[in-house]
This record gives structure tokens, sequence and C-alpha cells, in this order.
């Protein structure tokens, strides 16, 4: 037997043992997913679901790629993708169990900006399924699934423990899904760490991993261009600082404006106002 697959199985029956109180009838609440059988044809998940199949065996088609995932199996289901998943019992005792975890916003949670090696969508249907485990990550599994199951008072330990988890996955192929938020996401990201630099298209591309044309196609289907994003970003970050009494002339220079006619313009385009209007009203208010 190969030594990595050997290494896999003992890891996967490690993991097994260290989840053994979710076996029984009840334990864990909502983590629990337990059945006969179930036969889900063409589902799409509204955000990425992290999982271990604790008994009996899960088949997952993203049209005619198929995976078979076993007891023990650590794995990563996509959102937005179609799926078709069998979710069958164990031979010995009749029922299909997994534990479950939605992840609606990884990268939030890990304080993380997502790395340029995330692979586009289009990709997601020969990505890996199942995660390969290491004796770290089988511990923060179980750490973090008894951690969840301990109820609401235990809210700052499972935060943790769930931190933990997803920072020993950020390298996973399998789990790209987790971490991968809009472009739009992933274009704020970067020019919020510096709004006065003098952000062009190509270079943003560039550093997200992406070609500019598809970075401006898809900015397209998710509604704003680049131009509007830049843009609108800038105004509502120079808002907030004449809100904190800075000077218009400083707001727009923290903001990458060298004119201030063009400053002023943009923000009468976005606010309906001068900036020195604003600064006005808000010494007014808070004089």
């Amino acid at each position: 037997m190969d030594i990595g697959k050997a290494s896999q199985q003992a890891l996967s029956s490690a993991l097994l043992e260290g989840l053994a109180r979710f076996r029984a009838a009840g334990t864990g609440g909502s983590l629990v997913h337990a059945l006969a059988k179930e036969r889900l044809i063409a589902i799409e998940l509204p955000h990425p679901i992290l999982g271990v199949v604790v008994s009996g065996a899960k088949e997952v088609w993203r049209g005619m790629n198929g995976s078979a995932l076993r007891a023990g199996s650590l794995f990563v289901l996509p959102a937005k993708t179609k799926m078709d998943i069998l979710n069958l019992p164990d031979e010995s005792h009749g029922f299909y169990q997994s534990l479950i975890l939605e992840v609606p916003d990884a990268s939030v949670l890990l304080e993380a900006s997502v790395p340029s090696t995330i692979a586009d969508r289009r990709r997601a249907a020969v990505e890996p399924l199942q995660v390969e485990l290491t004796p770290h990550l089988v511990d923060a599994v179980i750490h973090a699934a008894s951690a969840i199951a301990d109820g609401p008072a235990q809210s700052s330990v499972r935060r943790s423990r769930l931190t933990e988890l997803l920072a020993l996955l950020h390298g996973d192929p399998a789990a790209r899904p987790m971490f991968d938020v809009s472009i739009t996401g992933r274009v704020l990201g970067l020019i919020a760490s510096d709004l006065s630099r003098d952000w062009r298209a190509p270079e943003v591309a560039r550093m997200i991993g992406l070609s500019e044309s598809t970075m401006r196609r898809r900015l397209a289907e998710e509604g704003i261009s680049f131009a509007k994003l830049l843009r609108r970003e800038r105004m509502l970050a120079a808002r907030h600082l004449m809100a904190q009494r800075e000077s218009a002339q400083a707001a727009a220079i923290a903001v990458g404006y060298a004119s201030r006619a063009h400053f002023a313009k943009r923000f009468r385009a976005a606010f309906g106002s001068n900036p020195s209007t604003l600064r006005h009203s808000d010494l007014m208010l808070n004089g």
C-alpha cells in the first residue's frame, strides 16, 4: 500500500474516533446531518460547506466529474455550483451521517485578504472536494466540532476554534471555494489599503491574479465598473474623514485627488453637495 494513502487512512480513522460522540442520535443538535438515504439533484448552495462523512458515503457529481467520499473524509462543497449529491447509508448501521458547517465568509473571519492564487470560479468543476488530512488538521476539526456543539455560551471559543481550522485549510486546493469572494470584494480589499495611490485597472488585475479584461468583465457581471468602484470608495472615505473634522483639502489628498476642483466635482456628483457645505453642516451639528 502507498505510504501516503496509508497515512491518510490512519488520519481518517483518528478523525472518526475523535468525532465518535456525534454518532449518538441527537448529539450535537443541528450540527449532525443523519438520514437513511438522500438524493439531491442540481442543487446550488448559497455558501460553501465544510463537512466530514461520519457514517456511510457521499457521491458528488459536478457535470461529468464525480467524487466519492467515504467515512472519515473531510470535504468542501462549493457555493453557486450545480451538483448532484447521493448520500448512501452505512451497511452495518443503516444510515448516512455527516457533520456539516456552512462558511459564509472565511476570509473575513480570518481577517486576511484573498490570495491572488485563488482560481477563477470556472475551474470549480475540476477542483478536488476532499481535503488532505494532517495531524494538526484532524485535531482542529475535532476541537472545532466540539466547541460548536457545546452551545452559545462558548461563542468566543467557537470563533477561535473555527479560525484555527480555517487557517489550516487556507492552502488546500479543495478549500479554495471557502475563500473565493466576489471580484468586487477582492478589488475593494486591495484598493482600500491605500486610496491615495494612483490605482490603474491593469495593475489591480495583475495583483489579484486576473487579466484586465477578465477583471472588467466580472466586475460588470457584479453590476459595477472599476472606475465607479474606485470613485465610490474614495468618496465614502473622504466623507468619513470630513466627519472626523478633517478639512476638505486634507480629505481630498488622503483619497488620491491632487486637484481640489476635481475632488469637489466628484463629491457633488456622489452626494449632491459641495465638500465645504458638508463640512460646515458637520461643524454646526458638532459645535
